[in-house]
């Protein structure tokens, strides 16, 4: 390699870093100047108190797994509530009424609420869409379905048809 094209390569390998640096420290502006989106998050998504207290309600019954709320606290059976992005609150599935219910695996259709700031929205949306809840196995001695499949019917919110949610 000559000085010639060393140079070259130096100056290049100098710009892509400094490329690097600019937009790691823009998307760190950008974070940081939603800190008080992401702060009131939880109060601010579609979790409203008559659901909140709707998910307090429900209990464990006939031995059947149910769904740990972002993976914590006891099973729920039957939940007409599931977060699904559990960071910040942002998009919850609401409203669901279970069509089945089983020791293997359940259906049920409701709405997957987002948020503005989820969505990268100007407005909260409400897409329809079908749960499938799988895999069930004992967490913390109780039963609990591991997996979540969200099949969105027409418009989603980030343009896939289907989603799968880890629940453990």
């Amino acid at each position: 390699m000559t000085d010639r094209e060393g140079s070259r390569w130096v100056r290049g390998r100098i710009a892509l870093v400094a490329f690097v640096v600019v937009t790691a420290l823009a998307a760190g502006g950008v974070w940081f100047s939603q800190a008080t989106d992401r702060a009131s998050a939880v109060d601010a998504a579609p979790k409203t108190s008559a659901v909140q207290s709707g998910k307090q309600d429900a209990k464990q019954s006939g031995g059947l797994p149910g769904v740990r709320d972002c993976g914590f606290g006891k099973p729920e059976i039957k939940p007409e509530v599931i977060t699904l992005a559990c960071a910040d609150a942002g998009m919850v599935a609401t409203g669901i009424s279970w069509e089945k219910y089983g020791e293997r695996d359940a259906l049920g259709a409701g709405v997957v609420q987002v948020q503005k700031t989820a969505a990268g929205a100007g407005v909260d949306a409400g897409f329809p869409a079908t749960f499938r809840l799988y895999g069930p196995k004992a967490r913390d001695g109780e039963l609990a379905f591991t997996g979540l499949e969200v099949t969105y019917e027409g418009s989603t919110p980030f343009g896939d048809t289907t989603e799968m949610y880890n629940l453990a």
